[in-house]
């Protein structure tokens, strides 16, 4: 018997420089979906602000899923770039979920307990990084 793991989820607002906008949209957009289909990606949402700012929430089985995502070439080389497309460092949280995940239909039992096991597949081209947004960025 294995020990369920707490979700790990990461939100926050990125403000991109006024001439890195559109690229900046643009790039985060491309990633929705290829996440989505990376294994262990519970959500993965970016929403735009009328004020220009992006908001990001991402939920992640495991810390360990979380940096093979943070890892890959593309969001490795936004992450190591970051101040080149945004005006600030995010306003970024990053914590474990005390909340129950909620199970996928048709799972069995319910104790309550995260939800552990991910029905997604890596995608063809997994984008990967390490903790994108950790702790509290100031």
């Amino acid at each position: 018997m294995t020990t369920a793991q707490a979700p790990i989820s990461l939100y926050g607002f990125l403000r991109p420089r006024p001439e890195r906008a559109d690229e900046v949209r643009q790039f985060l957009a491309s990633l929705v979906e290829p996440t989505r289909r990376e294994e262990g990606n519970l959500e993965y949402h970016l929403h735009a602000q009328d004020d220009g700012r992006l908001f990001l929430y991402e939920v992640w089985r495991s810390q360990e899923d979380l940096d093979r995502h943070n890892a890959t070439p593309a969001l490795r080389h936004f992450l190591d770039h970051l101040l080149d497309f945004l005006e600030e460092a995010p306003d970024g949280y990053f914590d474990t979920m005390i909340s129950p995940y909620p199970r996928e239909s048709g799972e069995s039992g319910d104790s309550g307990e995260p939800f552990v096991g991910s029905k997604k597949t890596s995608g063809s081209a997994p984008l990967n990084a390490t903790n994108v947004l950790p702790d509290r960025v100031a």
